[in-house]
């Protein structure tokens, strides 16, 4: 299996398809198995220059309401103020300030991550997966990315500690991003 290319005819302004999009994460719990979730509901939009990837930018915004682990008590939880409190703080937002070409098909996007009104420099590295034209006749880019953070940055610090040593819920989350982007009518 060849790796795609990235050809400078896919430079232009996209739009996220959430329909075709995840926005997850992923938590070690009780030190010994990983649980999932993502975000239901998020737009994002951007502009991605293949031949001068410098010059392309992203921003993402996320309900954070939205949030689905899969287990209602947990999802509840994360949304109180032990963990998101999302009543104060409905939105989590991302707003790139570069992006480097790190390889045949992969960037790196550094951006400005906010999470309960506290913002905080992250880098997350992309691979581009393809292009296609879909049945409608809409341009698609397909990326994928992953970046680890620590969730204390931004004031996520609820925790309980264990009877045999360790913490319920690691500090350490990995964010997954499976981005189906559609180009949008060009600009000048």
């Amino acid at each position: 299996m060849s790796t795609p290319t990235v050809p400078s005819i896919l430079t232009g302004n996209y739009t996220v398809d959430p329909a075709h999009s995840r926005i997850g994460f992923v938590a070690r719990h009780a030190m010994v198995t990983k649980v999932r979730g993502s975000f239901n509901e998020f737009e994002g939009s951007g502009y991605f220059d293949a031949t001068n990837p410098a010059n392309s930018k992203l921003q993402l915004t996320i309900t954070a309401a939205s949030i689905d682990t899969r287990n209602a008590d947990r999802d509840a939880h994360l949304r109180s103020n032990d963990f998101f409190d999302m009543d104060r703080y409905p939105q989590i937002t991302f707003a790139s300030t570069g992006v480097e070409q790190t390889g045949d098909t992969q960037y790196r996007v550094s951006g400005d991550l906010t999470i309960k009104g506290v913002t905080r420099p992250v880098t997350i590295n992309f691979e581009y997966t393809g292009s296609a034209i879909d049945p409608y006749g809409n341009q698609r880019i397909g990326l994928e990315g992953t970046a680890s953070v620590n969730r204390k940055d931004w004031g996520v610090n609820w925790n309980a500690a264990l009877e045999a040593g360790g913490v319920l819920v690691s500090e350490i989350v990995t964010l997954e991003f499976e981005v189906s982007a559609i180009r949008t009518a060009e600009t000048t």
